[in-house]
């Protein structure tokens, strides 16, 4: 066995929680339960990598099996990773018949034209998502198994989640890859990111309920209050304030919890809007801007932002409908919003 593979399988097995160990080895399935029999799991992961090494010796190992370690692992522990959304389209509405075997074959074909350097392993799931591992070389290297890019493609969908590795350069052609093996002929990041990749499916396959309604808040009615009565009547209107801020809350975004999204960003094209006295703009062209969100959770940051005060009840559609505009567009733009000059 090749000592570089050796060492790739030695530090993948040393990634792995020590109890988790022989399950990952059984679902690889590349070692006999005989063998698994032999290795003792209740010592140093140092020494139960070594032995798991010893008995990939003996069944000559390639980078292939240690790939497709590598994808269990990534997949139990698939947070671990930074995933963005990209969607693809098609220059119909065709449906084909889906052929795992041909999109394989043209995958590699694809990618291995443009560079001959790399590993490319496929692993199957229950999900129909196909997960897809490239490692990357260059004409005068062998590909590099610690910074490998993941895809995540679900068939029948013009959706595929990639983790790409800190080689940007070799992105373009993973998704050149994707779209000559999925017949479809563009494809854009859709600017969604996260390290959950279960939210991320949620939100494009819509998997949860959110609704995006507009609402126009009710302005408080002026009363003339007595003074003794003055407490009881701001307690009142406190309490009736936060059952407005909680049902209100509940009908833009759910009572359940929302996915886990970390990073959004969409273009805003809008007309800018001035008083017949100030002349801001001698053309009358829309206003661009990119806005930019992150948090470490995103959705339950916004829905938290009425309850806590920082913000009015309903929000602006500008910040409920990032989940709904992303899903609903191929390329997400805004134009119904305007800025007013004072």
């Amino acid at each position: 066995m090749d000592p570089t593979v050796a060492e790739y399988i030695r530090r993948t097995v040393l990634k792995m929680p020590r109890d988790e160990i022989k399950m990952m080895l059984q679902n690889w399935g590349f070692l006999s339960e005989a063998q698994l029999q032999t290795v003792n799991f209740h010592q140093i992961k140092d020494n139960i990598s070594q032995e798991v090494v010893q008995l990939c010796e003996e069944n000559s190992a390639d980078i292939k099996q240690a790939a497709a370690l590598d994808i269990i692992y990534n997949h139990i522990y698939q947070n671990k990773r930074m995933w963005s959304v990209y969607q693809m389209k098609k220059s119909g509405e065709e449906v084909e018949y889906f052929d795992i075997a041909d999109f394989k074959k043209k995958f590699k074909r694809r990618l291995r034209s443009a560079l001959k350097n790399v590993t490319i392993t496929f692993k199957e799931y229950e999900d129909n998502a196909i997960w897809i591992r490239v490692a990357w070389g260059t004409p005068y290297k062998k590909p590099n198994q610690y910074k490998p890019s993941y895809a995540v493609y679900h068939s029948q969908t013009p959706y595929v989640f990639i983790s790409a590795s800190m080689l940007k350069s070799n992105l373009p052609l993973l998704c050149q890859a994707l779209l000559v093996a999925s017949n479809y002929r563009d494809i854009r990041e859709m600017e969604l990111r996260s390290h959950s990749l279960n939210s991320l499916k949620d939100i494009v396959f819509k998997r949860y309920s959110q609704n995006f309604q507009t609402y126009t808040p009710k302005p408080l009615q002026g009363r003339n209050v007595e003074p003794e009565n003055a407490d009881i009547r701001i307690i009142h209107e406190n309490g009736s304030e936060k059952e407005r801020i909680h049902r209100l809350n509940q009908e833009v975004f759910g009572s359940g919890p929302q996915p886990k999204l970390e990073f959004a960003q969409y273009k805003l094209e809008t007309m800018f809007k001035s008083g017949p006295k100030v002349d801001v703009l001698d053309k009358k062209e829309p206003f661009r801007c990119l806005v930019k969100f992150s948090s470490p959770h995103l959705l339950e940051s916004l829905k938290s932002l009425a309850p806590a005060g920082m913000a009015d009840a309903p929000l602006s559609p500008l910040l409920t409908c990032i989940p709904h505009k992303a899903r609903n567009y191929f390329k997400i733009r805004e134009k119904k919003e305007s800025f007013v000059s004072p």
